[in-house]
């Protein structure tokens, strides 16, 4: 297991449940290129008695073949196992029976490990696959102490609506759930040492905001090549490594593709997000059940966050878009991708400068345990917001983090990217003071703000440097 980076607690999971000495039923979900089937293959390499990797709807044909082919691939893992003998099964009943045989013929007493990878794309329209899949859990795996049925899958949503939340026949059946998050900027570090990359975390953190902590992208980056070459040969020129990752994200994992891909779309030209009625209206999808069960797919599999701007009493949730790879490809790959050398040609642009200062922000947001770790207070109960107060050049007020907690500090958070220590000049002194004030009239007389910037290399001392409370600076990060 010397390969896997991070990990550690679902490794320790993994081994825990493998040694119960119980019929144990394990899902492992999370956003697509996450590593969960390298997760489940390293863990248990030599260990699994049967693996199966449903096939990709982009790849599946059309609906009319979708099941044959499903069927036709499991079919093939069985002889590949050691099954001999036997037809291509015609329906999911007769294919889950085969499986039965083949378990049969290899026990000797000791833990089974079956593992079906992307089990949600097995699940074909009108198949039977799911009654067949409840029926082999409860029928036969669930009477055998030796068995072990771990599932993955990329479409969070299919995961929790017919496994984790059931409420038919696998209802209350799993006895383990694990979510794969993406790695933090601590993990891409010892990944790339891993690698043998020689990468500065000012670099590490670029490519945490082009490409999020997933580390199927990060493993295309090659020794030897600067962050900008490694970004133009992934993502640009006219054979890039990722040509067509946006669409191949969506139409493999998400059941409504288009629709999902239209509110990501919409929800990529405003970085403080839109509500449910915004969203309807600019995509044309319905308000009702087309766009809750979108939504609510893109939030499962970490796309998207749902929050309430602070000072919002009651009012709907906003939705924001928070999928690093997703930002950056429609901002700048999709309107850009021919040109091999973008990156590499922009790095000193004022595009990539006010790229930069947004997607900061959105590190930053995806590393709030980090911060809480460097402000000292990971035992202080906190709530997290950001708060945009509209009016004209004076008496607006946008405030991206806030952090309120217990103990009556409110910390306004600045995230600042620089290639220096960040300078506070006499009207970002002004601005900032604005911010303070604003932020006061909303609060009670017995809370206080620490005005806290969260920078790469801190912040220059000068006149106007005494405003600030506290510092995050990047290495806190990770």
């Amino acid at each position: 297991m010397s390969k896997i980076v991070g990990r550690k607690n679902e490794i320790e999971e993994l081994e825990r449940l493998y040694n119960s000495g119980k019929p144990e039923f394990v899902a492992v979900y999370g956003r697509r290129r996450v590593g969960k089937t390298f997760l489940i293959k390293q863990v248990f390499k030599d260990r699994l008695t049967f693996q199966h990797t449903g096939v990709s709807p982009v790849d599946g044909g059309s609906d009319k073949n979708r099941m044959k082919t499903q069927l036709e691939s499991f079919y093939y893992d069985l002889l590949d196992s050691g099954l001999e003998g036997v037809s291509m099964p015609k329906t999911w009943a007769e294919a889950f029976f085969l499986l039965r045989q083949l378990l049969q013929k290899h026990d000797n007493g000791s833990r089974q490990v079956v593992f079906f990878d992307e089990l949600p794309w097995m699940d074909t329209p009108r198949s039977g696959f799911l009654a067949a899949f409840e029926n082999f859990w409860n029928g036969w795996c669930s009477g055998r102490d030796n068995m072990m049925l771990i599932v993955c899958g990329s479409a969070a949503s299919w995961i929790l609506s017919n496994i984790s939340r059931s409420k038919g026949g696998l209802y209350g059946r799993l006895t383990s759930e694990i979510k794969l998050m993406p790695f933090t900027l601590g993990e891409c570090e010892e990944f790339f040492k891993k690698s043998d990359i020689e990468i500065s975390r000012y670099d590490i953190v670029q490519a945490y905001m082009v490409f999020g902590g997933i580390p199927y992208y990060l493993s295309y980056f090659c020794k030897g090549m600067s962050f900008e070459a490694n970004a133009d040969k992934i993502l640009f020129g006219s054979n890039p490594r990722l040509k067509d990752e946006f669409n191949r994200l969506f139409n493999a994992v998400f059941a409504n593709a288009d629709d999902t891909k239209k509110i990501v779309r919409h929800l990529a030209t405003r970085h403080g997000g839109f509500s449910r009625d915004e969203i309807s209206k600019a995509t044309g999808i319905p308000y009702g059940g087309g766009l809750t069960s979108a939504l609510a797919a893109l939030e499962e599999s970490n796309f998207i966050v749902r929050y309430q701007p602070y000072g919002s009493k009651g009012k709907s949730d906003t939705y924001k878009l928070t999928d690093n790879f997703c930002l950056f490809w429609l901002k700048y790959v999709e309107p850009n991708q021919s040109n091999g050398s973008f990156m590499t040609d922009n790095m000193t642009a004022q595009i990539m400068e006010n790229w930069r200062g947004v997607a900061f922000e959105e590190v930053c947001f995806q590393h709030i345990a980090q911060i809480r770790r460097a402000l000292e207070i990971g035992g202080v109960e906190s709530k997290f917001s950001a708060m945009n107060v509209k009016g004209g050049e004076t008496s607006g007020a946008q405030i991206d983090l806030l952090i309120i907690r217990a103990d009556n500090v409110v910390n306004l958070c600045e995230m600042k990217f620089a290639s220096s220590p960040y300078e506070i000049d006499k009207d970002e002194s002004a601005k900032l003071r604005h911010r303070i004030e604003t932020l006061k009239t909303t609060l009670s007389p017995k809370q206080t703000v620490h005005l806290t910037l969260i920078t790469t290399y801190g912040v220059k001392f000068n006149m106007y440097s005494g405003i600030v409370q506290r510092q995050v600076k990047m290495e806190d990060l990770f």
